[in-house]
C-alpha cells in the first residue's frame, strides 16, 4: 500500500481542500490510505471515512502547550492547549498511537521542540522523520537518528495543505487491520518522497486569510 500518513482538509484552518478532491486525488496518484490530521479537530476524517473507498486514518494534530502532537486511530477529538502528557493521556485512553510530526521544524530559525525529552518519547509509538514541507534534508537525519535511538517505527507524510501535495511522501507498507498490526507494517515500510516546493506555504497562508475574511463577513451578517 501507498499510505500519505499527514495530509489536511478544509476542516484545518489552514486549508480549503474539500474532503471529495481529497478523494479524487488519492485515486488519481493510487494513494491507499491517508491518515487525514486536521488541526484540533476529527471531524473531517470522521466525514471521509464515510466517503472514500480507500482506508482513513482517522487523526488530529493537536496543539499542546509544548508544541503539536499527532493522534491517530482516534474515535474522540482531543481538545487543544493541553499539556503534552495529558494530551497523550488523552490518545492511548482510546487506543490511538502517538506520533511526533516534524520533530525538528521546517526552517532553520526552528528550534528543537520541546516534546523531544525523554519522558515524552518514552511514551511516542512513531516519529514524523520525512515530510514533504521540510526543505532541510540535515531535518531528515536528525528525525531518523531520533526514531533509531527511541527505537521506533519511522513515518513519512506530505503534510498537505492542496490537493496537488497529496503524496509527495508517503510510505510503502502492508494492509493493516489496527493499530498494533499497523505499527507491525511500519516498521517494514519504506519511506518515500521528494520535498514540496516553499511556494506551497503561500497557499497555506492564503487560506488561512480567506477564512478569517469568510468567518469575519459571517460575524457581520448575524450581529
Amino acid at each position: 500500500m501507498k499510505v500519505d500518513l499527514h495530509v489536511h482538509s478544509c476542516y484545518s484552518h489552514d486549508c480549503c481542500t474539500p474532503l471529495e478532491v481529497i478523494v479524487q486525488s488519492c485515486l488519481r496518484k493510487r494513494i491507499q490510505c491517508i491518515a487525514l490530521s486536521d488541526h484540533n479537530t476529527i471531524q473531517g476524517a470522521l466525514e471521509l471515512k464515510k466517503l472514500a473507498p480507500f482506508k482513513v486514518i482517522v487523526s488530529e494534530e493537536v496543539m499542546t502547550t509544548d508544541g503539536e502532537i499527532m493522534g491517530l486511530f482516534l474515535k474522540e477529538e482531543i481538545p487543544q492547549g493541553l499539556s503534552p502528557e495529558e494530551t497523550i493521556e488523552r490518545i492511548k485512553k482510546q487506543g490511538g498511537l502517538v506520533n511526533i510530526p516534524h520533530p525538528y521544524g521546517r526552517w532553520p530559525m526552528d528550534k528543537n521542540s520541546k516534546l523531544l525529552v525523554p519522558d515524552i518519547m518514552r511514551q511516542v509509538d512513531l516519529v514524523e522523520v520525512f515530510n514533504a514541507r521540510s526543505p532541510l534534508h540535515s531535518g531528515y537525519s536528525k528525525a531518523c537518528e531520533l526514531a533509531e535511538r527511541h527505537n521506533l517505527p519511522m513515518a513519512a507524510g506530505s503534510d498537505a495543505h492542496t490537493s496537488s501535495e497529496i503524496g509527495r511522501a508517503y510510505i510503502k507498507m502492508a494492509d493493516f487491520d489496527s493499530p498494533d498490526s499497523f505499527l507491525s507494517s511500519l516498521e517494514k515500510g519504506e519511506i518515500v518522497g521528494q520535498r514540496s516546493s516553499p511556494f506551497v506555504h503561500f497557499a497555506t497562508t492564503m487560506a488561512k486569510i480567506r477564512k478569517k475574511h469568510i468567518s469575519g463577513i459571517q460575524h457581520s451578517s448575524t450581529s
